[in-house]
């Protein structure tokens, strides 16, 4: 299964309640912002790396079920607040594995299962 990649700065705009968003994953589509098809070299290897990024968001939630991925990744955020503050969403270990491996295009290929699990402490 795969995601669907929507590209809209308006559903963007307003989803970004606490910060900027370039991409989001909600099952089962990804949404970009509209720059992301520009033809350019440098806006071709953005959208790659993350649709790459936002494509692992969706296969941890295909493994963990969608409505628990949503849960725990909004927990988890909320313990990491407590111990780094402003950084907890960067230190949620679902974004860890994204962030790790959104320029390896190839990473999905390989990807084993729940390999966030080991990025949560």
């Amino acid at each position: 299964m795969k995601p669907i990649v929507i590209y809209s700065d308006k559903i963007l705009k307003s989803l970004s309640w606490f910060m900027p968003i370039g991409g989001i994953s909600l099952f089962p589509f990804i949404i970009l912002k509209e720059k992301y098809q520009t033809q350019s070299k440098f806006w071709i290897k953005r959208n790659a790396e993350t649709v790459n990024h936002e494509t692992i968001h969706f296969q941890q939630a295909l493994e963990l079920g969608v409505i628990l991925f949503y849960i725990l990744y909004v927990v988890e955020w909320f313990v990491k607040l407590f111990v780094y503050g402003k950084y907890a969403y960067i230190n949620i270990s679902f974004e860890r594995e994204a962030y790790a491996n959104d320029s390896n295009l190839e990473y999905l290929n390989t990807r084993k299962r729940y390999s966030w699990v080991k990025l949560i402490f």
